[in-house]
Parts: C-alpha cells; structure tokens; sequence
C-alpha cells in the first residue's frame, strides 16, 4: 500500500505535461519533465497502458500529432514506441519509471491523469498502483474516466483521486447524450467521491458546472491556463493552476 496520507493540499500550480517549450523542448517529454525539476515546478502528465503492459507518458490516444506517425499507442510495444521521436527532436516518449525516478527525491508533487483506451481502465489503474506503491513522492490522481477513480477508490482508498471535468455540451467528443449529462452535471461523485475537481478552464463558468462544482465543496484545479491574465483570475477564483507556454514566476500578482 502507498504512504499517502488522506489529508492533502493540491500544489500551488502544476506545469501542465511538464515545463515544455516548443519548438525546442517537446510536452510530456523528459526535457520538459527536467526543465520542471530544475524551476522546482510540480508536474501533470498523462499516462498510458501499452501493449507489454509499459506504462508510458503520453497525451494523445494517436500517435501522429506528437511523432508524425500514425497508430494508436496502445498498440505499441516498449521497443517499437523507443523508434518514435517526438515534435522532430532527440526526445523519445518517457516511461512512467524515467518519470518517478526524476521526481522522486525533489520534493515536487506529481498530477498523474490516467488515459483509458478501449475499456483498460481497471488494468491501467492496477499498474499504476503497483508502481506507485514503492514511489516515495508525493502525488494524486486524476482521470476523465469515472471508473478509474471507482476503482482507485477501491484498491488503494488512501490514494488522493480527482475528477476531470469540461462541458461535454460543447465538445461531445463523440459521447451519447446521456454520457455528456452525466460526466458534464458530476452525476458520478456519490460514489467516486473525489478529492479534487480539475475544470477546464474555458468552461468553469458554465451555469452546469459551476452547480456541480459548487455543490461538491471541495478543492479545483484549472486546465489549461495559457496567460498570464488567466493564471492570475483562476489564483483569484480560489483554483490551483495547470499552466503551459509561460512562466509563472515572472507574474505580478
């Protein structure tokens, strides 16, 4: 079982897929993961179960945005997915291991999403637990998948587990309506009973969700902030941010 206790704070600000800088240095890549270690910025990033059952880091279900080549990366191996480079630089798509070794000793809290693909959410949430559980960092765990956090809830209570949400009403993503109703009005947090809510930002106004969240009384993060004028509205609104494309230590407040 991990050492995380019940009681947390979210970090002040977490560098959304690490501290990247395009063209130069890639997102979710250990440049940008090392780039975070080193401006002493936690981190969000996103995790995925490939084919060996490798846990790797990586947004996207499609590889081509990222690597130029097309395929799903859950059906890659470890090996194959090591010839991909990513945004036409050296970096190659990081483990999850790479990832925790960095992290481990620095005192930096990790934001870990956990990306379903194709129904896996209880064989990736298991993987990730047993790896976390020799991890002696302090992280939570979040997901758009209110059955990861189900069974999180399950197998490792004591674990800190949030719930992602935007408005699906205006980015069906190609859910069936009754999915859009219930993910975008929280209908599942009787029983994930989450920690933590992380709203998009775009969205965190809309009269549904802010119900939703509101009633939920607890703790929100906002993704993705991308200005200053943002990062300084979502300190203002009481919200933990999950910034990219500047830096935040050079703000005014």
């Amino acid at each position: 079982m991990s050492n995380i206790r019940r009681t947390f704070r979210l970090a002040d600000r977490y560098a959304h897929r690490g501290y990247h800088d395009k063209p130069d240095i890639p997102e979710n890549s250990m440049a940008a993961f090392r780039r975070a270690a080193a401006h002493g910025l936690a981190v969000e990033f996103d995790v995925h179960l490939i084919a060996d059952g490798s846990l790797v880091i990586f947004h996207d279900e499609q590889l081509e945005r990222e690597t130029g080549v097309k395929g799903q990366i859950e059906d890659y191996d470890i090996v194959n997915l090591n010839k991909l480079r990513l945004e036409g630089t050296d970096e190659k798509i990081p483990t999850f291991d790479e990832v925790l070794d960095l992290f481990e000793n620095t005192g930096l809290p990790l934001l870990i999403e956990l990306k379903v693909a194709r129904g896996n959410y209880r064989e990736l949430t298991e993987a990730v637990c047993k790896r976390l559980d020799s991890y002696k960092g302090e992280f939570v765990i979040e997901s758009f998948d209110p059955r990861v956090l189900m069974v999180l809830r399950k197998i490792r209570p004591e674990i800190i587990r949030g719930q992602l949400v935007q408005n699906f009403f205006k980015s069906r993503e190609g859910l069936p309506f009754y999915q859009v109703f219930l993910l975008t009005n929280l209908m599942f947090n009787r029983i994930v009973q989450p920690d933590f809510i992380a709203c998009k930002y775009a969205d965190r106004c809309s009269r549904s969700l802010r119900r939703a969240i509101d009633r939920a009384g607890i703790p929100e993060a906002s993704w993705t902030i991308r200005t200053p004028d943002e990062y300084r509205e979502a300190l203002a609104a009481g919200c933990t941010p999950i910034f990219e494309r500047f830096d935040p230590d050079s703000i005014q407040q």
